[in-house]
C-alpha cells in the first residue's frame, strides 16, 4: 500500500486532474443545495416545486447521485433556490 497522499477523494479516483476538479465542483454545489433544502425544511415535494424540478430529481440530489448532475444543472437548481454561485480561479498549488 502506498503512502501517496491525495488532496481529495476525487484526486484519488478520477483519471485526470480536470475530471477531479469537475467532480469537486459538482460535489460542492450538490452539498450546498442539499444543505439549503434542509435549512428551509422543505419536503421533497416543496423542494421540487421551489426548484422547478421533480421529486425524483430532488431525491437523487439528496442521495448524492452525483453522476446525474452536470455543473450547468446544479447552477440552475441553485439559482432557482435563490442562491448565488461564484467561481474563483487560481494558480495550481
Amino acid at each position: 500500500m502506498s503512502d501517496d497522499g491525495f488532496a481529495s477523494v476525487w484526486d484519488a479516483i478520477e483519471d485526470t486532474p480536470a475530471d477531479a476538479q469537475t467532480m469537486k465542483l459538482r460535489s460542492t454545489l450538490m452539498m450546498a443545495l442539499e444543505r439549503h433544502i434542509r435549512a428551509k425544511e422543505w419536503t421533497g415535494a416543496e423542494a421540487a416545486r421551489q426548484l422547478g424540478t421533480t421529486e425524483p430529481r430532488v431525491a437523487d440530489l439528496t442521495r448524492g447521485k452525483i453522476d446525474l448532475f452536470p455543473l450547468d444543472d446544479l447552477v440552475a437548481l441553485l439559482a432557482a433556490a435563490g442562491l448565488h454561485v461564484e467561481l474563483r480561479v487560481s494558480d495550481a498549488a
